[in-house]
């Protein structure tokens, strides 16, 4: 089986920045779920439509270092940097037709990753505020998460934010912070008028397991639990201190640009557009979500 085939469920499973803020961490009391790759294998069903497509157009089965980069982005953004690789020999509405129909076929049969259910049930026991931030649009999450109800009942019908969001500006999905930024505003407007005390960035626990996705839980401010794909992982072998400071994503002067201005403009500063830094204690990589470490993160605790 090559590399882009090995299906999820088979792994066990600069001065340019700022310096993060240096206080001890606070107890989670919200966590923030990305779903493809992370909740879900429907990475793996990603990668089985397209390489049918790409099979049927005599090209090369989608290698990991391409994937890695379409990963945790929004579908416009994605399907760019699919098809300047992929040079597919016809037009792009017949391969998104294709790629429709076998979406259609195979996201129903969608599947929780290892130790999801569990990490999900003992969270809102505990008391702890969850969010879904995918860049899925509305039609495919439908597809991928109606038949499972007992999953998604944990993520509250306006505490769930997708891709094709109205309140996220055109070219802000992911690497940007805009998606967990209004995660946070979803479940902080109803305790507001719950009259409950609202949460903090710093509060929040990201769940993510793609690049970019750990690139923007890092520069909203938050803490990153980055539990990849055993193939993205060995993509990055030797970078990952990167990926977890968020500084992987090799967006180069602009990025930096970018975020430099969005610090400029984010109120008080902290976590509105900066990454971290290598080993500064606020992300951790875990190769399975099953056995989490709840006490690390103040859950269950007196």
């Amino acid at each position: 089986m090559d590399a882009a085939h090995t299906p999820r469920n088979s792994c066990l499973r600069s001065k340019a920045y700022a310096d993060p803020p240096t206080c001890s961490l606070p107890p989670v009391r919200a966590c923030l779920f990305d779903m493809d790759g992370l909740l879900l294998d429907t990475e793996d069903i990603y990668t089985l439509c397209n390489n049918v497509i790409l099979r049927e157009c005599n090209r090369p089965d989608l290698p990991w270092n391409i994937k890695a980069q379409l990963q945790g982005r929004p579908g416009p953004e994605a399907g760019e940097i699919f098809h300047a690789w992929a040079q597919l020999p016809i037009p792009r509405a017949e391969y998104i037709r294709k790629n429709t129909e076998l979406q259609r076929k195979h996201f129903p049969s969608a599947r929780p990753l290892p130790g999801v259910p569990e990490l999900l049930k003992t969270l809102s026991d505990n008391g702890v505020q969850l969010a879904l931030a995918t860049s899925s649009h509305t039609a495919n999450f439908k597809l991928k998460a109606s038949h499972l109800g007992k999953l998604f009942k944990y993520f509250p019908e306006e505490q769930r934010v997708l891709g094709d969001d109205p309140r996220i500006p055109p070219g802000r999905g992911k690497p940007a912070p805009d998606i967990y930024l209004l995660a946070l505003e979803t479940i902080n407007s109803r305790l507001r008028k719950q009259g409950k005390k609202e949460i903090k960035r710093e509060e929040c626990l990201v769940f993510e397991d793609s690049v970019p996705g750990v690139e923007a839980g890092r520069r909203a401010g938050m803490r990153v639990v980055w539990c990849p794909h055993p193939e993205l992982l060995k993509e990055y072998k030797g970078r990952e201190k990167e990926v977890l400071a968020g500084l992987a994503n090799g967006g180069g002067d602009e990025q930096v640009k970018e975020v430099m201005q969005e610090a400029a403009v984010g109120g008080e500063g902290k976590g509105r557009g900066w990454p971290g830094r290598r080993d500064d204690g606020w992300a951790e990589l875990l190769r399975s979500l099953e056995g989490f470490p709840y006490a690390k993160y103040g859950v269950g605790s007196a």
